[in-house]
């Protein structure tokens, strides 16, 4: 038991090893630039209106097989934007108490176009930062339950 801790205790440190050999200021900077996370020069999705992500890096070569952002991207422009739009409507209703239809009018296309904007540099954020720390699926080790 105390050399598994101790093993694993090794593990975290070479990945926090790992983490620090390579500074997040560019990996955000290629991820809100919806740029190679390798490079920071290839674009990293198909088209300029689409979330799919290209097979490799055109400038690199970087294979994009690893990508697995999932549900992440969306989770956190939800939490952002239901936080903020939530506050601002409120001081909106109880600074001014306009008619509902001067929310629905302020706060649908508000919140459709900042979900739809943020989307898109969420996801590529989330995959340099998945690309930074070499993350990956988790894996058991050989005879470990």
């Amino acid at each position: 038991m105390a050399n598994a801790r101790v093993a694993w205790a090794l593990r975290a440190a070479h990945i926090w090893h790992m983490a620090d050999e390579h500074p997040i200021g560019p990996a955000v900077r290629a991820g809100l630039l919806g740029r190679c996370p390798r490079c920071g020069k290839g674009r990293l999705f198909e088209g300029p209106l689409t979330l799919k992500v290209r097979q490799a890096c055109e400038e690199c070569g970087l294979s994009n097989a690893f990508v697995d952002s999932g549900d992440g991207p969306a989770v956190f422009v939800i939490i952002v934007l239901g936080f903020l739009m939530m506050g601002a409507a409120l001081i909106l209703e109880f600074k001014l108490s306009p008619p509902l239809w001067v929310h629905l009018i302020l706060w649908v296309p508000t919140a459709l176009l900042l979900g739809f904007g943020l989307l898109r540099p969420m996801k590529a954020t989330l995959i340099a930062l998945q690309y930074r720390n070499r993350a990956e699926e988790a894996r058991l080790e050989h005879g470990e339950h």
